[in-house]
């Protein structure tokens, strides 16, 4: 890998204390020169010759990015791409490719890539390019913790409240009490008490609040 000489940007710890870079790389020359420079810039390393080392080691609860070749023999990089989405798995990606044209590029980039570097590379792109990636998987986990948060609060719902609260969240411009109440076929001082246990058994402050959770959508959830 070139190096231009410049200065490179130090890892963000704050970010990165717990992030590891998975490099998969079916070079071995390419693997140590990586590892010992991304070492000395204080990441943490995990490296792999082959997608499939990769898929029987990794846990996705670990957070980082995986720095990926595009060329790897047998199950290439875009192939171990689509099986991570299969798997609802959400690693950010850094495609590396020595190779890679236009159309590798475009299909990589639409499956969700941070970037797609052609070697040689300045160390420093990849550097940020790693910084990026883990600010996309903390945001990533983030919002994951979020919802699940969410999803276990309306499971203490009961089944009529998980209904006014269904309807609440698929019909955001009609959310008053006469409305919901028409709908369900039930008086609109009975849809008040729901909404009011509803709120404070989600532990928000409004419809709206409701209405902005990432909840799966009313077909997704239990009845």
């Amino acid at each position: 890998m070139s190096n231009s000489g410049f200065p490179i940007p130090m890892v963000d710890h704050l970010v990165s204390s717990t992030s590891t870079v998975f490099l998969i790389d079916d070079d071995k020359a390419v693997r140590t020169s990586l590892s010992r420079a991304l070492h000395k810039r204080g990441f943490q390393l995990q490296t792999f010759e082959t997608a499939k080392q990769f898929l029987d080691a990794y846990d996705p609860s670990q957070p980082g990015c995986l720095v990926l070749d595009y060329g790897l023999p047998q199950m290439d990089g875009l192939k171990l791409q689509e099986v991570l989405a299969e798997r609802d798995i959400n690693v950010p990606i850094i495609f590396i490719s020595g190779h890679g044209g236009v159309r590798e590029t475009v299909q990589a980039m639409k499956g969700g890539a941070i970037d797609f570097l052609e070697k040689p590379f300045r160390q420093d792109v990849l550097v940020d390019c790693i910084n990026t990636a883990f600010e996309v998987d903390v945001q990533r986990r983030a919002a994951e913790c979020d919802r699940n948060s969410a999803l276990t609060r309306f499971a203490k719902l009961t089944q009529r409240e998980k209904e006014v609260a269904n309807f609440m969240i698929a019909n955001p411009s009609s959310t008053s009490s006469k409305e919901i109440g028409r709908e369900l076929d039930i008086s609109p001082r009975t849809v008040d008490h729901h909404r009011a246990r509803i709120l404070e058994k989600m532990e928000i402050g409004s419809v709206a609040e409701l209405i902005d959770l990432s909840i799966p959508p009313p077909s997704d959830r239990m009845a």
